[in-house]
């Protein structure tokens, strides 16, 4: 392969997913509040300011319970079991067209991680001293889950 044909492939690639985004006409994402011992799992990637519920996109073949099960894989080193679902919600003011569900992992056991390309840091919290800068979806989430909060369709 050029070099002249490596660069293009690259290119091609650095704009698939903002390209992809705008033309198709929705996204599915999967979120996941891993609890326990009055903790919860929040990461905090390397390209983004705040921390967050592990997640992400849902992919073809995929079911969102098998993408919540992989992401808490992925970005925290967490096997879980028995997701259940919290609810589905719009991220239209962030992504048109944008989907997320958010699971519920309270069975689960802790496996090795490394801080890595995606995700600078995966940590527990302790449900009392929970981060002042975690996103608005995050914070809404285990304001519901933990708190009763009146659930809300918007992520």
């Amino acid at each position: 392969m050029s070099i002249q044909q490596m660069i293009f492939k690259i290119a091609a690639k650095t704009v698939q997913q903002p390209v992809s985004r705008l033309l198709r006409g929705m996204t599915l994402g999967s979120r996941v509040a891993v609890l326990g011992d009055d903790q919860v799992l929040l990461v905090r990637h390397t390209y983004s300011a705040g921390w967050i519920l592990p997640g992400g996109g849902v992919e073809r073949g995929e079911t969102l319970k098998q993408a919540a099960l992989r992401e808490i894989r992925e970005e925290g080193g967490i096997l879980g079991s028995d997701p259940i679902l919290h609810g589905i919600f719009s991220n239209e003011p962030s992504f048109r067209g944008d989907h997320v569900a958010c699971y519920i992992v309270r069975k689960f056991t802790k496996t090795g991680w490394n801080p890595n390309n995606e995700i600078a840091e995966a940590k527990f919290f302790p449900f009392s001293q929970l981060p002042s800068d975690m996103t608005g979806g995050t914070q809404r989430r285990l304001d519901e889950i933990l708190h009763g909060e009146p659930i809300s369709e918007m992520w």
